[in-house]
């Protein structure tokens, strides 16, 4: 082999040895474009992660909140049952107290109209 022939040889290894540097740098440029379109990508997803725990706490809140009006509720609903219960008593005795009385008007008008009819 000649020396030229060798030059040429190392010429030909060297023009590879380039384009593949090329290729490598195209690729590592790749590669670190897509690394950051990742780290954006994450960043959104740590931001979205954030503002869910936001919103869940948010809604636990706010389920505490419904549990207390609940509460709430079912106490006023036993009051008010209560009540009812009370008032349904309170008109049983007039209702029977109006009876009563009912009876003894009958009786009273009865009397009268054998007093008169008496005289």
């Amino acid at each position: 082999m000649t020396n030229e022939e060798f030059q040429q040889i190392v010429l030909k290894k060297l023009e590879t040895l380039e384009t593949g540097q090329k290729s490598l740098a195209i690729g590592q440029k790749n590669l670190e474009e897509r690394q950051k379109a990742l780290e954006d990508r994450q960043k959104n997803l740590e931001t979205g992660q954030k503002a869910l725990e936001d919103r869940q706490k948010n809604l636990e809140t706010g389920q505490e909140e419904i549990k207390k009006d609940l509460k709430a509720v079912i106490e006023q609903t036993a009051n008010l049952t209560e009540f009812r219960e009370e008032i349904n008593e309170k008109i049983d005795t007039l209702t029977e107290d109006l009876n009563t009385v009912e009876i003894v008007t009958s009786k009273n008008w009865n009397d009268i109209a054998k007093l008169k009819s008496v005289k």
